[in-house]
C-alpha cells in the first residue's frame, strides 16, 4: 500500500491510500479518484514528504536550508469542509436553543403556536423527524453531534 498527497484543481489537499503507483494511475484513468472535498475528478498528486523508517539516519539540515513550517493545531479545522462544518456548528450553537431528546415534542409546540417561535435545534429518531416533515414542520438534520455527545 501507498499513501499519495493529492490535490485537486480547485486547491484541496487530502491524501488517499492505493495499491501501487499503477493501480493510481488505472483508477484515476477511470475517472474513479475525485476530490474527497468537493469531488472535483481533475485530481493530482502534490508534493510529499518520504515516509522513513525508524531506524534510517536522517542528513542533518543544512545552516542554510529554511525552516519547515510548525504543524497544525490538531483542533484546527484541517480542510475548508472542516472549517465550514464549524462554523456552521457556532451559529447554529450561537443562535438556537439546545432542547436535547424533547426536540420532537418543542418542534411540534412551536409549531402549534403552544410556545414562543424559536429556533432549536436537539435530537430526534429517523421516524420522529419524517413524521414531523409529513406534518409540515420543517427540521433539517445537522452535519455534527451536539458538543454534550462528543469527547
Amino acid at each position: 500500500m501507498i499513501r499519495f498527497a493529492l490535490k485537486c484543481s480547485q486547491g484541496h489537499s487530502f491524501d488517499s491510500w492505493f495499491k501501487s503507483n499503477d493501480a493510481y494511475d488505472s483508477l484515476k484513468a477511470a475517472g474513479m479518484v475525485a476530490c474527497a472535498v468537493c469531488g472535483d475528478a481533475s485530481v493530482e498528486k502534490d508534493l510529499m514528504a518520504p515516509t522513513l523508517s525508524k531506524g534510517a539516519k536522517v542528513p542533518a539540515r543544512p545552516a542554510s536550508a529554511p525552516v519547515p513550517d510548525a504543524a497544525p493545531s490538531l483542533s484546527a479545522p484541517a480542510s475548508p469542509a472542516e472549517q465550514a462544518l464549524a462554523e456552521l456548528r457556532k451559529k447554529v450553537e450561537e443562535n438556537s436553543d439546545y432542547v436535547g431528546a424533547k426536540f420532537t415534542e418543542e418542534a411540534r409546540r412551536i409549531h402549534n403556536g403552544d410556545t414562543a417561535e424559536r429556533s432549536i435545534y436537539g435530537e430526534a429518531t429517523a421516524k420522529d423527524a419524517k413524521e414531523l416533515i409529513e406534518d409540515g414542520i420543517p427540521v433539517v438534520p445537522l452535519p455534527f453531534m451536539p458538543g454534550r455527545k462528543t469527547n
